[in-house]
């Protein structure tokens, strides 16, 4: 994808530590309430788009390893285009993580300059944490968001 067809990535970059601090809460997507990795997600989603992304429907804290579906990847395909290579992975850019090989994916963030990213990490809240070894080879896939709705 070229700058013309997507997002400033210092503007996602932006969107996502105004959630910084933004308490962690399953299936929650409202800053400074409460929210999830994919509520995060969605709430940036509505900051740039002014719409939902798409329905979500509820969702058990376990639900990849439950179905074995590898739906955040599916989504994330579906709604920003087909998956970046790891090397071309810029600030703003939506990673997604899998805990293991043989689970779904499961976790999501934006990439932050200075080797960070941005996620609800749960039990605590929308933190800054640092993209060490052991989250990079977790990176299931990494995605763009568009400089518009196509659909």
């Amino acid at each position: 994808m070229t700058r013309e067809t997507t997002i400033d990535g210092a503007r996602v970059t932006a969107l996502a530590e105004s959630w910084i601090g933004t308490p962690y809460r399953h299936q929650g997507a409202t800053k400074g309430v409460g929210c999830d990795c994919i509520g995060l997600v969605r709430g940036i989603w509505r900051e740039l788009y002014g719409v939902e992304p798409e329905a979500v429907p509820p969702y058990a804290p376990d639900w990849a390893e439950r179905s074995g579906e590898e739906r955040l990847l599916q989504a994330a395909a579906r709604l920003l285009g087909p998956p970046l290579v790891l090397e071309a992975m810029q600030p703003g850019d939506l990673l997604l993580f899998r805990w293991r090989s043989d689970c779904a994916a499961k976790h999501a963030g934006i990439l932050a300059g200075g080797a960070c990213f941005i996620h609800a990490y749960e039990q605590a809240s929308v933190i800054r944490s640092a993209l060490v070894p052991s989250w990079r080879r977790r990176i299931a896939a990494v995605h763009r968001f568009p400089a518009r709705l196509t659909r």
